[in-house]
């Protein structure tokens, strides 16, 4: 069990999706653009491969099957010589909603006004993704996030009995290193949580009190585009945390899944992927910041208030 006062609490997580949340296309279209792969096929295929694998018996994940996919098209030489250097370099080329990444830096601008300031309150973004880490690391969103939770590849795997001491050798991606889908996701949540992405022997299953944990669940905004994210919405409104769900606003239809999970009580509010200054979705956050900043500087007066009693006056 960690020391009393291991972590200060003092900051405020946005926990972010990627695709369709922060851009308007999946991250790995500059992939299928970079090798000539036609992205509306690939994903066609991937969506049958539940299906397929089923007539022998094989269960698939429909979240992350894709990643298998991609492995086959590298094997294949439609995706001759992908490596995850070359993956993160691909990433810089992703596109943005307006206002990213300008909104990250622009958000943190809240906590550096006078009432937080002296209490030493901090901002982090984290991206919580089925997708690829190396394409988000690459991105130009990368130097603002304080951690990437997505899909992982090993390029040359450790051969048996082989030397491990070393460093491994470079190469095409051959296997699937770490993957999260859409239930998985939660777990990245509660790592936030505890703090276990800081603390160096620290796990998600190391019994950490409330009081101890370094991003207290309330502390934080989950930010996502629609129903796949259920379950972190869910994790999110269990523990009092904010859920924030945006939406193509070229698209009816996106905008129908977001009204209806505002409906069905799963989220605390909804608006346009649209990221500028002045947007409704950018004034949404900006005010949940505002409001989480001022009850823990609340809670920590009333904890010193607790702590002070009064001094000795004259007695007339």
């Amino acid at each position: 069990m960690p020391e009393k006062g291991l972590f200060l609490q003092n900051i405020i997580a946005i926990i972010w999706d990627f695709d369709k949340t922060l851009s308007p296309q999946y991250m790995q279209t500059p992939l299928f653009k970079a090798y000539g792969v036609d992205e509306a096929a690939f994903w066609r295929e991937v969506h049958a491969l539940p299906a397929y694998y089923a007539r022998a018996g094989i269960q698939v994940q429909h979240d992350t099957c894709y990643l298998g996919h991609l492995l086959t098209y590298v094997k294949e030489g439609r995706m001759k010589g992908l490596s995850n250097a070359r993956l993160r370099e691909l990433g810089a080329a992703i596109e943005f909603y307006p206002g990213i990444p300008e909104f990250f830096s622009q958000l943190g601008l809240v906590l550096e006004e006078p009432p937080f300031q002296e209490g030493d309150l901090r901002l982090e973004h984290y991206v919580v993704s089925t997708g690829l880490a190396e394409m988000i690391r690459g991105s130009a969103i990368a130097p603002s996030l304080s951690g990437i939770w997505a899909s992982e590849f090993i390029e040359a795997p450790a051969l048996p009995g082989a030397d491990l001491s070393g460093e491994p050798r470079p190469g095409e991606i051959t296997q699937i290193a770490a993957l999260l889908d859409n239930t998985t996701k939660t777990r990245a949540i509660f790592e936030i949580n505890k703090g276990v992405n800081k603390l160096e022997g620290k796990t998600v299953n190391d019994m950490i009190p409330e009081e101890e944990r370094r991003v207290p669940i309330r502390n934080m905004i989950y930010i996502a585009d629609g129903p796949s994210d259920i379950p972190s919405f869910s994790v999110m409104r269990k523990h009092g945390g904010l859920a924030y769900a945006v939406y193509d606003a070229r698209s009816d239809e996106r905008f129908a899944q977001v009204v209806a999970l505002q409906e069905q009580g799963r989220i605390d509010g909804y608006g346009p992927a649209d990221f500028s200054e002045g947007s409704q979705t950018s004034r949404w956050v900006r005010l949940q910041v505002r409001k989480i900043a001022e009850r823990i500087m609340a809670a920590r007066k009333r904890a010193l208030d607790s702590r002070l009693s009064s001094g000795p006056t004259h007695v007339e």
